[in-house]
């Protein structure tokens, strides 16, 4: 998420007579190593009678030549620029090996490339020389640099200093003060008499206004701003040129916006040229403006904004309503546990040791809210492409007219993890069979279901001579979890029940009365060998190995047209 901010910088000359001018240098276009994005940027010169010509200095900057062949009372430049402003990390850089500790030397090609940058000038003197005594001793070149940025900003008050030219590095010693292109030449000339490489850069600084206030560190802006700013940056091997602003003591960001980067200041002045003497007015502005702001986390919707959606989402109900227009909502709710969100389950995992059971106690939770008396069903849910399993579901369904679906919650057992209490058993699961087959009086259709011994011995035989299927470290987690599941349980055990049903319909209507019917199932292995996986018995059944039906006699089955009209519901829960 970011901000567009647009960037307003005015130039104003006016002399007491036409005079001559000659060619102009303008320095105020953002450099190419700019790492803000600038989407639009425009140059308008005054006079409009001129010549324009972009070029490029010997480090890259990008100059306007102006020529002006007529005389004029007047010179006016107005730069207009849009910024991205999103949020660049000012560490985001890596560090060869060699130079990750100090001191270091250049390789001797990039050092003959870097000359320009290690040439100190105008550095010899005792105010400079007590200051490289007191240097940090931090060996790590990153954190040397930053601490090195912030002794200089503690050394020099920053002040706005409207006369010409830049201090020596022993005057903004001498006076523990100077404007930013002060500090920033002090900072050059420092880094150059250590070794490492480094350039006087100007440019524009904008600074917004933070979303919230910091907890600590700098305060931020009190109201949104711009200026013409000046800062170092130093050449790291492996990361390049790092801005560094000693005026602020910060590595620079996203408001650092470079237009000049050159081995001198004297090469890094917005504007140069030659003119007639005359007596001249000068007038300076600078202005920015937000003109696009996404909603982010720090600074949602304004109110006036949720108020103006609401206020649409109102109409749009009103226009459906009064087409008939019905919607439904599909989707499964997301959620994360308060105390443990930072858990893999919470954040990459589908699957975790806590979340069926929490989503156990939400479902139930949101019945008790939303939909007394109504059912829960726990189920196989969607499977997406690229997972190996398919994910689980828990729906609550109830009737809108408060009468109840099921009666007795406690009838529908809590999760719990294998081998917890309130585990099912298959002793009772084999209970349960017999027993709702006894309700339906199909008592003779229930049979058991095993996991698939020959299989699974295949699957023993694959495995490393030296481990077991309590341990079967195949690098599958889940292939392990399974087949030690297995063979905790037994091969010779029945993994589960099942109960083939059927519902018809009897009477001439067709809805009046409905039968359960059953029957029974033949397998060639004579028993039902189930299907490897960890879903529910019921999706792992060996279907494909029942008797062959043609499809002329398949008994399809044909689910109710959902729009086609029903009647009232029963008050009667079992019905």
């Amino acid at each position: 998420m970011s901000i567009k901010a647009a960037l307003h910088h005015v130039t104003h000359y006016r002399y007491d007579r036409p005079i001559s001018l000659g060619p102009q240098v303008i320095r105020l276009r953002p450099a190419p190593h700019a790492r803000t994005k600038v989407p639009a940027y425009a140059l308008t010169v005054t006079p409009a009678n001129h010549f324009l010509n972009w070029q490029q200095d010997p480090s890259g900057n990008w100059l306007a030549r102006l020529v002006f062949p007529e005389k004029t009372d007047e010179l006016k430049i107005e730069v207009d620029l849009t910024a991205d402003m999103a949020v660049i990390n000012p560490f985001d850089f890596f560090v060869e090996d060699y130079a990750q500790t100090r001191p270091f030397a250049y390789h001797a090609d990039l050092a003959e490339e870097l000359a320009p940058y290690l040439m100190p000038v105008d550095a010899d003197c005792p105010e400079m020389e007590a200051l490289l005594a007191r240097l940090p001793a931090e060996p790590s070149t990153v954190q040397f640099l930053v601490a090195l940025n912030g002794l200089i900003a503690r050394e020099t008050t920053y002040e706005v200093r409207m006369e010409p030219g830049v201090q020596t590095p022993a005057e903004t010693l001498r006076l523990k003060s100077g404007s930013c292109r002060d500090s920033a030449w002090l900072l050059v000339q420092v880094l150059r008499r250590i070794g490492l490489a480094a350039r006087f850069v100007s440019g524009y600084l904008i600074q917004l206004v933070p979303d919230t206030t910091a907890v600590d560190g700098p305060i931020g802006a009190s109201a949104d701003f711009t200026d013409l700013h000046a800062w170092a940056e130093v050449y790291l091997p492996g990361a390049g040129w790092v801005g560094m602003d000693a005026t602020s003591g910060l590595l620079t960001g996203e408001g650092h916006i470079p237009l000049a980067a050159t081995p001198h200041y004297h090469s890094a002045a917005p504007i140069s040229g030659a003119m007639e003497p005359a007596e001249t007015t000068f007038d300076f502005g600078m202005s920015i403006t937000r003109v696009a702001e996404t909603p982010r986390i720090t600074k949602p919707f304004s109110e006036e904004v949720w108020a103006s959606m609401d206020a649409l989402g109102e109409r749009v109900d009103a226009d459906l309503a009064a087409q008939d227009v019905r919607l439904t909502m599909g989707g499964e709710p997301t959620f994360v546990s308060v105390d443990d969100f930072e858990s893999p389950e919470w954040n990459i995992a589908a699957v975790g040791p806590t979340k069926r059971g929490l989503a156990d106690q939400l479902i139930r939770r949101l019945r008790d809210r939303f939909g007394p008396g109504g059912l829960l069903h726990y189920g196989q849910g969607k499977w997406y492409p690229g997972e190996s399993l398919p994910r689980w579901a828990f729906a609550l369904y109830w009737r809108k007219d408060g009468k109840p679906i099921w009666r007795n919650p406690d009838l529908i057992a809590p999760e719990a993890a294998p081998g917890e209490a309130g585990t099912a058993t298959i002793a009772q699961a084999k209970a349960f069979a017999d027993a709702l087959a006894r309700r339906l009086g199909l008592s003779d259709y229930v049979f058991p279901a095993f996991e698939d011994g020959e299989l699974w011995e295949k699957k023993i035989a694959e495995l490393p001579v030296n481990v077991t299927p309590a341990d079967a470290k195949s690098g599958s987690v889940e292939f392990d979890a399974r087949i030690k599941r297995v063979y905790a349980r037994g091969l010779g055990e029945a993994a589960g029940y099942v109960l083939p049903l059927a519902s018809l319909p009897t009477g001439k209507d067709g809805d009046a009365e409905r039968v359960w019917i059953s029957e029974k199932w033949d397998f060639r292995r004579g028993a039902a060998f189930l299907v490897p996986g960890d879903s529910p018995l019921g999706f792992r059944l060996p279907l494909s190995s029942l008797p062959y039906v043609p499809p002329e006699h398949y008994p399809y089955y044909q689910p109710q047209d959902p729009l086609e009209p029903r009647g009232p519901l029963s008050d009667d829960p079992m019905a």
